[in-house]
């Protein structure tokens, strides 16, 4: 693929999205890549599927379940490793309500 079907923008924007901080070579590097993979969904595109019938899955469906176990507790410096903004113990999060 010669065109290139995302910019450095978009590229910028969903690294942010999932909170990755992005060098300029590798923005470029994932312009190039994640274009092609939206070429390659374009390609899929084009295939003719009107004569295949709608579903869902193509494998018989079953529930596997197994017991709902409480378990050992992960230890709080490991989850509050994983918060993008925290207050000591907790998650710290942006305001969902007004405060009218």
């Amino acid at each position: 693929m010669s065109e290139s079907l995302l910019s450095a923008e978009d590229v910028r924007a969903i690294a942010d999205l999932a909170r990755l901080d992005l060098s300029d070579e590798d923005v470029q590097l994932y312009q190039r890549q994640l274009s092609a993979i939206l070429g390659y969904f374009q390609k899929l595109e084009e295939l003719d599927t009107s004569h295949i019938d709608p579903t869902s899955s193509v494998l018989p469906l079953t529930n596997v379940l197994r017991r709902d176990l409480a378990g050992q507790a992960l230890p709080l410096d490991d989850v509050i490793a994983n918060a993008p903004d925290d207050d000591g113990a907790q998650f710290r999060v942006r305001a969902v309500l007004d405060s009218d």
